[in-house]
């Protein structure tokens, strides 16, 4: 039964989310416009990126939940959307809205922030998404070269 539920939902993946370029623009614009308002240079498209994305994507999918994996070698943003679909710009702006949350200052969060943190990484030179979409789920990915996030360090 797994065999047939991962071929299904790769042939949904075929027609997926970030298809076509103008996808692929949308969710690098958003991200760059979230590292624009806090002067970090623009981030660049990477397929290889993506194609890591698309498979942990297609492997979420099929779980039905999110969870990172076990030893990420690159940074990486999750989201879920259930009996719904989600653009690209949905996507990011979730993830900057955790911004309202972040305190520069003491370089804390109050909740919830390591999305928002990774978006504006000023280290972080590339990004590369993909979506997968089963029956009642549509799972997101976004890594991102260098990684971000290290304990003690502002993000720029």
């Amino acid at each position: 039964m797994r065999v047939v539920v991962v071929f299904f939902c790769l042939a949904l993946l075929s027609k997926g989310q970030l298809g076509t370029e103008a996808m692929r623009r949308e969710i690098l614009d958003a991200h760059n416009r979230v590292r624009s308002s806090v002067g970090v240079p623009p981030l660049t498209w990477s397929d290889r990126l993506a194609a890591v994305a698309q498979d942990w994507a297609n492997h979420l999918v099929v779980e039905g939940r999110l969870h990172h994996r076990a030893s990420p070698r690159y940074g990486e943003n999750l989201y879920l959307i259930s009996g719904g679909r989600a653009t690209p710009n949905d996507v990011v702006s979730a993830w900057a809205g955790e911004a309202e949350d972040y305190d520069y200052r003491t370089n804390t969060c109050r909740s919830r922030c390591g999305h928002y943190t990774q978006i504006v990484w000023r280290r972080t030179k590339a990004v590369g998404c993909a979506a997968a979409r089963s029956r009642n789920i549509e799972v997101w990915v976004c890594e991102y070269y260098p990684p971000g996030n290290y304990v003690g360090e502002r993000p720029y």
